[in-house]
């Protein structure tokens, strides 16, 4: 198991009045030829594949790399329903299931598990239903994004944090239900690939670099660059720099760091490169970019 970030949350009573209560979100990357579940598999999700479980939650579930088999009891116990990246699929509460990712591949799994009433209602009005757990989405940033914001709050907890997480589980629904809606009218290879890539840039926007999301697509450079920027608008040069840009802008107003460990971390190693690329950008220096945003003065 290359990586895996758990968090497992208590609920009260008056988190589930907002609709929807966040027990567990996480992502873990299952490494070829290793076991699944993790051996650190917390008890309290106790898991064995051949046996399969019931769990008392909704658990909504991301694979955005790999590819691997998803069983249930409403489809059938024996009936193994095929899993790709780009797949969402829908845990429900009392329903006994099972899934593993295949061993020559392994898988990149994102979580989130949670109860209340916004998924009953769904369900009462044949939005979603247990005769259709899977949703075809491909690959999208914006899914991943909300995964890790979802990590995040449920790592720091600050006040009201059930609330923003019962919002994110509401979006990642809503976000599955239309792009599976919406997955026959795609051209699904070429904008996998370009959501892939995306995806690859969020979370290595520090030092990865286009002809090595190129060569990790098993594309050539040159059709890489012209998909990417048919897609985006960007070239993947320019679209890891507005990544670049974007998370200097967030550091700089949310975070106390200095200009030269903001630099750093977005992946400049130069600081006067930094301060020129910045200033290019958005028209001011990130010293000026910090006063605006935080409202104090040079």
């Amino acid at each position: 198991m290359d990586s895996v970030h758990l968090k497992y949350l208590a609920v009260t009573p008056v988190d589930l009045q907002w609709g929807a209560a966040v027990n567990s979100v996480g992502l873990q990357q299952i490494a070829p030829g290793t076991d699944y579940p993790p051996r650190n598999h917390p008890s309290r999700y106790i898991f064995n594949v051949e046996n399969g479980r019931i769990l008392h939650e909704y658990q909504l579930l991301y694979i955005t790399e790999g590819r691997g088999k998803f069983y249930c009891e409403t489809l059938g116990r024996k009936k193994a329903i095929p899993v790709t990246s780009g797949t969402m699929f829908l845990l429900f509460p009392g329903e006994w299931h099972s899934y593993h990712p295949d061993p020559q591949t392994g898988w990149k799994e994102y979580w989130i598990g949670f109860n209340g009433d916004f998924a009953s209602n769904l369900i009462n009005k044949k939005f979603i239903s247990k005769d259709k757990p899977i949703f075809k989405v491909n690959i999208h940033e914006d899914i991943v994004a909300l995964y890790d914001e979802a990590i995040t709050v449920a790592t720091e907890q600050e006040s009201g944090f059930q609330q923003l997480l019962g919002g994110i589980v509401a979006r990642l629904i809503s976000l599955a239900y239309f792009y599976d809606k919406n997955h026959p009218y795609q051209n699904s290879d070429t904008a996998n690939k370009i959501g892939q890539a995306k995806v690859m840039i969020q979370e290595s926007y520090m030092d990865i670099s286009p002809e090595e999301i190129a060569s990790r697509l098993c594309l050539s450079y040159s059709s890489f660059r012209k998909t990417f920027k048919e897609y985006t608008g960007f070239s993947p040069a320019r679209y890891i720099n507005e990544v670049r840009m974007s998370k200097a802008k967030e550091l700089l107003t949310n975070t106390s760091m200095s200009i030269k460990e903001v630099a750093f971390h977005v992946g400049y190693n130069n600081h006067d490169y930094f301060f020129t690329a910045f200033r290019h950008v958005t028209g001011r220096t990130p010293a000026e970019y910090r006063a605006m945003t935080q409202g104090t003065s040079l």
